[in-house]
């Protein structure tokens, strides 16, 4: 586990300052718009490979996969798939596993971006091209198609600073291999940056989480409140699974729903704790147009589109460079952050029920579930 604690400086590496500027002026992709020549032919005789990173992840079965095969078999593509169960070296072979099965194209999402890289240049140097699904992967003949994770992190930052604007702030991030962690934190500079240059927040404990584990999140966030003595104000925390882990650590002190916590990806039980005050805010990324996106582009590049002619896709105003200096065509799609007013939107959009948001809430303390 790789541990970082204090100021910003400490933080900022030149690997990781390049990516403050990287994410701007993205396009969205939007189901319906008119594409390029043959985009509307289907394709029926292709093959699209998916190589998931760690499929008992709920969210990839329950919205991404669906969103996915709905989009490819509207297009007249055929759907195949891997499972790594989070090992970089068991998707590299996957890779060409679902190469020797006939993918035409890729769409990867990498445990390791860095690692799947001779596996992505491989496939590519054959003629197949490669979709970055979610997580970035350093090939700029890659299409990288992602939420604007920066963003997330901005949104999450300005809900937790919002309530605790000074203070002893702790920052529980995701897996080192994964640039979104970064991105994110890329994200809380521009909020909190001058807040801990001023001395008015102090970051107190600043860590990478091995595969976004809850359970590590929350033996991180446990070492980091008897080091301080229970003296933290607020937690940054990258995604919903680790904010989960994080509330379980401050439940135990008597502290959950006194410290603010943030999260990402709008997970029913990040949810629920939003609606019973133990979660600040959820950053929504509705996987549905994530998928869709894919989807819809893995048909356009079966049909001869090239990465940087696929609809919605381009390198965003400014590039879009990665950590390891690469200028690759995006699509960056915009996420929603969901506070406790917000809660209509995930309700009303079919991402949830009303019992499961709002179980175990008091009636009359919550509006849309009264």
């Amino acid at each position: 586990m790789s541990t970082r604690s204090g100021g910003l400086g400490r933080w900022l590496s030149p690997k990781a300052s390049r990516l403050l500027p990287a994410v701007v002026g993205a396009a969205m992709l939007v189901g319906g718009l008119p594409g390029p020549a043959g985009y509307a032919q289907a394709q029926s005789n292709c093959v699209v490979g998916v190589s998931w990173n760690n499929f008992q992840e709920e969210r990839w079965a329950k919205w991404d996969e669906p969103a996915i095969k709905d989009a490819l078999a509207a297009g007249g593509a055929t759907y195949i798939s891997t499972d790594a169960k989070s090992s970089a070296e068991t998707q590299a072979s996957n890779i060409e596993n679902l190469i020797t099965q006939g993918a035409n194209v890729l769409i990867v999402l990498a445990q390791d971006g860095t690692a799947i890289r001779p596996s992505v240049s491989s496939a590519i140097a054959q003629g197949i091209p490669v979709i970055a699904y979610d997580r970035l992967i350093e090939d700029p003949q890659a299409l990288y198609i992602t939420f604007d994770n920066v963003e997330v992190g901005r949104m999450q930052a300005r809900a937790v600073m919002g309530l605790q604007p000074q203070g002893n702030y702790v920052i529980i991030k995701g897996n080192k291999a994964d640039a979104n962690a970064d991105f994110l934190r890329g994200g809380y500079q521009d909020i909190i940056g001058n807040a801990v240059t001023a001395g008015a927040i102090k970051i107190v404990g600043e860590t990478y989480t091995d595969n976004w584990d809850p359970s590590i999140a929350q033996t991180e966030m446990e070492q980091y409140l008897t080091q301080n003595e229970n003296k933290v104000d607020a937690v940054l925390a990258q995604n919903d699974g680790m904010a989960g882990g994080v509330v379980s650590a401050l439940a135990a002190q008597g502290l959950a729903g006194k410290v603010p916590v943030s999260g990402q990806d709008g997970d029913a039980p990040a949810l629920n704790r939003v609606a019973l005050g133990l979660q600040t805010v959820d950053v929504w990324k509705d996987a549905r147009l994530l998928g869709k996106a894919a989807g819809e582009s893995a048909v356009q590049m079966c049909g001869g589109v090239t990465r940087d002619q696929v609809v919605g896709a381009g390198i965003p105003a400014g590039m879009f460079q990665t950590p390891g200096g690469n200028n690759v065509s995006a699509i960056l799609l915009q996420p929603q952050p969901i506070n406790v007013s917000d809660l209509n939107v995930v309700l009303d959009a079919g991402w949830i029920s009303k019992a499961t948001l709002c179980q175990g809430v008091p009636a009359g303390t919550v509006a849309v579930c009264s």
